[in-house]
C-alpha cells in the first residue's frame, strides 16, 4: 500500500468543462488520473472528439486516463450491447484509457436471483474477448439502488471468479452506492477503481438518496467515506480515489479547484 492515496477526477465533477479545461483542472488540484464519460452532451465523446485527440490532450497535461465511463446496461447482453461495447472499448484503447466502466440495468428489471446471475455471467463472457483484444480491463460497478439488477459486490465477485475471468474484470467500489446498498463487505483486492462522493443532507432517508445528493467529501459527510477508504486500503486496494459528485451545487461551483483541493486535503489527512 502506498504511503498516501492518489486522487483522480471523473468528468462529472465539472461536466461543462471541455476536455482540455477538465484535464487542466486535474493538473491544478494534483489529480494524477481522469475519467471521461460518454453521457455528457456536447462534450468529450458525444461531441465527436477523436480518441487520439483525448489521448494527446491528457498527455499534454500529464494526466493518465483511467477509464471511459461507461457501458450502460452491460448485463443485458444483446447484439446492440455487443456493438456498443466494441465501439467503447476501441475508443478507450485509442484514447489510452486503462479500463471501461460497466454499469448494470437500473430500471427494476432483471432483479430475480437466477436471472441476475445468468445475465451477469453471459455479459462477462461476451465482454471478455472484446476487452482482451484491446487490452482494456472491465470495471463492474454495482449500484445500491433497489431498482438495480446488480447491487451486490459479492455476487459480482463470485460470478467473475466462477467464470474464470478474474484477470479481465475488477469492481468499482462507489462509496455512495456501497452505503445505499447496505452491503457490509468490501473487496479491496478485487477493486480496480473507487468512486468517491459524500452526502451531507441529514434530512433525506436512506432509501430516498439519489445522485443529486452526491457532493464533495468533507467533515459533514454522513455516509462513512473515511471508514470505507481506510478499509479498502487495508484490504489491498492501492489505486486512485476518483471524485464523482453529481449534485448541481458542485457542478455550479465558480471555483471547483478550490473546493476539490479542500476535499483532497481532508481525505489525505484522514485516510
Amino acid at each position: 500500500m502506498s504511503a498516501s492515496p492518489s486522487f483522480s477526477l471523473n468528468h462529472m465533477v465539472a461536466p461543462a468543462l471541455s476536455p482540455e479545461r477538465f484535464f487542466g483542472l486535474c493538473r491544478k488540484v494534483g489529480a494524477e488520473g481522469a475519467e471521461i464519460r460518454n453521457d455528457l452532451a456536447s462534450n468529450a465523446i458525444l461531441d465527436g472528439t477523436p480518441a487520439r485527440s483525448i489521448r494527446e490532450i491528457a498527455a499534454d497535461h500529464g494526466v493518465s486516463l483511467i477509464s471511459i465511463n461507461a457501458l450502460q446496461r452491460f448485463n443485458e447482453w444483446t447484439r446492440e450491447r455487443e456493438a456498443e461495447a466494441t465501439a467503447l472499448a476501441g475508443y478507450a484503447h485509442d484514447a489510452g484509457a486503462a479500463a471501461l466502466v460497466l454499469v448494470p440495468v437500473n430500471d427494476g428489471s432483471g432483479r430475480k436471483p437466477g436471472v441476475r446471475r445468468k445475465n451477469l455471467a453471459a455479459a462477462l463472457r461476451g465482454l471478455a474477448p472484446i476487452l482482451a483484444d484491446r487490452g482494456i480491463v472491465g470495471l463492474v460497478e454495482p449500484l445500491g439502488f433497489a431498482s438495480c439488477s446488480l447491487r451486490s459486490k459479492r455476487e459480482a465477485v463470485e460470478t467473475i471468479e466462477e467464470n474464470g475471468l478474474a484477470s479481465m474484470f475488477r469492481l468499482v467500489h462507489d462509496t455512495f452506492h456501497h452505503h445505499v446498498a447496505g452491503e457490509p463487505e468490501l473487496f479491496g483486492s478485487m477493486t480496480g477503481l473507487v468512486h468517491i462522493s459524500g452526502v451531507d443532507d441529514r434530512s433525506v432517508p436512506l432509501e430516498e438518496l439519489r445522485d443529486a445528493h452526491r457532493v464533495l467529501v468533507g467533515e459533514e459527510d454522513i455516509i462513512g467515506n473515511i471508514g470505507q477508504l481506510r478499509t479498502l486500503r487495508a484490504g489491498g486496494y492501492d489505486g486512485p480515489f476518483s471524485f464523482e459528485p453529481f449534485s448541481p451545487t458542485v457542478h455550479g461551483l465558480k471555483d471547483p479547484a478550490a473546493a476539490l483541493s479542500r476535499s483532497i486535503a481532508y481525505l489525505a489527512a484522514h485516510v
